[in-house]
């Protein structure tokens, strides 16, 4: 009897032991990024009836990529590398977790810049979606669409 005791705590002790834990948006977050792929779609292109498309995919030698350190303390950091590997149009500011949401907020381009992301993992990084104001027409219709890699930072 006592040795199938000391099985039984001895299998799920380590049936225990052996589960990882799944590391929350937040704390998946802390790291470095680089965009791999993006498209906005703006159904009221510049208050006009037109769609306009914008879509990246980051191939061939492009001539700007976008990559982002999000920080522990809910600071980031977000530019633009050129051909010839300089950081460029550096910006920062703060950012935030709800549930599968990042919220972040930052000044680029002279415009006070606060939108939420859903986030969905992948096996290189994340997926970001979300309806902005991203032609600053004053409607929040455009859908924008995001795909990352997680990347190493000298």
């Amino acid at each position: 009897m006592k040795f199938k005791s000391l099985f039984f705590f001895l299998f799920f002790g380590t049936l225990i032991v052996a589960c990882k834990k799944e590391k929350t948006t937040e704390e998946y977050m802390i790291n470095s990024w680089q965009t791999t792929y993006m498209k906005i779609e703006m159904p009221t292109y510049e208050k006009s009836d037109s769609l306009y498309v914008y879509e990246d995919k980051f191939e061939n030698n492009p001539e700007l990529i976008a990559q982002s350190t999000y920080n522990a303390d809910g600071t980031f950091k977000a530019w633009f590398v050129n051909l010839k590997g300089e950081k460029i149009s550096e910006s920062s500011g703060n950012w935030s977790v709800e549930n599968d949401s990042l919220f972040v907020d930052f000044f680029y381009n002279n415009r006070d810049i606060k939108v939420g992301y859903h986030i969905e993992k992948t096996e290189e990084g994340f997926t970001a979606t979300s309806k902005f104001d991203w032609d600053n027409d004053g409607e929040f219709d455009d859908a924008l669409l995001m795909k990352t890699k997680q990347i190493k930072i000298q």
